[in-house]
């Protein structure tokens, strides 16, 4: 199982996609179908276009696709079970190698080891970086707390 990189829109494509998800979530937030019946609007021989049957699961990831091209960023798709190397999860993280390795010993991110090597699960690294989010906030908030609390003692 390899990622998929979807490159940037250009600005025709990141235009249609923007209508397009526009469409898509109007359609969505109307219906409470447990599937989703799409004609596709093509001339064929027999007289009948075919008919495509969606979750809506899987039209809100296209959703969420389209709107990532309507604002022209790239897109990367990981299978939720793939397993990243220590320097893959590193990039992902937008950290260095030795502190994915300090955060790893220290039982802050969980890995396996596939004979020396460390092993860490997409969305392992998903729920860390979570994690981090909220112990930022947490702190953020404690520290305006603090400042405002300063404030008052002024």
């Amino acid at each position: 199982m390899t990622q998929e990189i979807l490159e940037s829109a250009n600005a025709a494509e990141a235009e249609m996609a923007a209508v397009a998800r526009s469409c898509l979530v109007h359609a969505l937030d109307q219906s409470k179908a447990d599937t989703i019946k799409i004609t596709v609007d093509v001339d064929t021989e027999e007289g009948e276009a075919p008919v495509l049957r969606l979750p809506p699961r899987a039209l809100y990831f296209f959703a969420e696709v389209l709107r990532q091209m309507a604002k022209r960023e790239p897109v990367v798709l990981v299978p939720q079970k793939h397993e990243l190397s220590t320097q893959e999860a590193a990039a992902f993280l937008n950290v260095s190698r030795p502190f994915v390795i300090k955060e790893i010993e220290a039982g802050r991110l969980r890995h396996r080891l596939v004979n020396r090597h460390r092993r860490i699960e997409f969305e392992e690294l998903v729920r860390y970086q979570e994690a981090q989010k909220q112990r930022s906030e947490e702190a953020l908030i404690k520290l305006r707390q603090l400042s405002d609390d300063m404030g008052e003692d002024l």
